[in-house]
């Protein structure tokens, strides 16, 4: 029997694919969204421990202001496992900047590199400046050296990198074709037990709107990522839904800004883009289980 998708509805955003798990989970956004101290983020681990079943399929999560949600799926899903377990990040940025507070939807990705059964984290489809020389100071350089973390990115200039010796964990495209290309030649090289992790901001805004600045893939390409784990693909999530939202915080409303995120939309285009996402969602759910099905649990 197909495992069900999982809907971790904390901002009412993702729709609901057939047959998939809704939990209503929406008194956890204002402590959740943006980011979170560490002590929010284990009761949340708690929760889903005594809500999630024994098995299933992808997690929808909502916005990309959730996406540190990975981090607890992941360790949840290494502490039942004895194999390691590689993770591949489709995301526009590389969720591996410096943050002070806790744990946010732009930093998390160190701590899962960290974690002694996570083989490798690729993540892949970068445009954002995020990794360019004026923010490398702000990227986690623990995972980077110690060669846990890899970032493929499409016309960034990371030269910055061979000062550092960081070279190896930089792959760099002019386009989005020829890092589709590479990956999947990558994937189909090195096949190993892989959770993916999905934000649709990675996707070109042709595609899908989100609130957060957008990359170059098309929905082909990943597809095509997706296609080339086939027998290896363990767990998927996927984040970057859009939703309007009003933090109580002034400190996250602070923090957002600065950011440049839009979080005020008007109705009308408010349903379109969700409109948009969500017949996204469903087609990569079907793909992400068809991929699911022929891998080792």
């Amino acid at each position: 029997m197909a495992r069900p998708a999982i809907v971790l509805d904390l901002d009412g955003s993702t729709g609901v694919p057939e047959g998939a798990l809704h939990l209503a989970l929406q008194d956890w956004q204002p402590r959740l969204r943006f980011g979170c101290g560490r002590q929010v983020l284990d009761a949340f681990e708690r929760h889903l421990d005594a809500v999630l079943p024994p098995e299933y399929g992808t997690v929808l999560m909502g916005s990309g202001d959730f996406h540190h949600l990975s981090l607890p799926l992941v360790k949840r899903l290494t502490a039942r496992r004895q194999r390691p377990l590689r993770l591949v990040v489709i995301d526009n940025h590389p969720d591996n900047m410096r943050y002070l507070f806790g744990v946010h939807c732009g930093s998390w990705v160190r701590r899962v590199a960290m974690l002694p059964q996570v083989s490798h984290v690729h993540v892949v489809g970068i445009t954002s400046s995020d990794i360019g020389r004026g923010h490398a100071w702000e990227n986690y350089l623990r995972p980077l050296l110690a060669g846990k973390l890899s970032y493929w990115s499409i016309g960034v200039d990371t030269s910055w990198s061979r000062l550092l010796g960081l070279q190896h964990a930089f792959r760099q495209y002019d386009n989005a074709a020829l890092l589709t290309e590479a990956f999947c030649k990558m994937l189909a090289a090195h096949p190993e037990d892989t959770y993916l992790s999905i934000d649709k901001d990675a996707f070109s805004p042709e595609v899908v709107r989100t609130n957060w600045d957008q990359g170059q893939l098309r929905e082909a390409q990943v597809m095509q990522m997706i296609d080339a784990l086939n027998g290896q693909l363990i767990a998927s999530d996927i984040t970057g839904d859009v939703s309007e939202y009003h933090h109580p915080s002034a400190w996250k409303r602070w923090l957002s800004a600065g950011d440049e995120q839009t979080l005020a939309i008007d109705p009308a285009t408010l349903q379109e883009w969700q409109a948009q996402q969500q017949a996204m969602n469903r087609r990569l759910v079907a793909r992400l289980h068809g991929a699911m099905e022929n891998s080792r649990v």
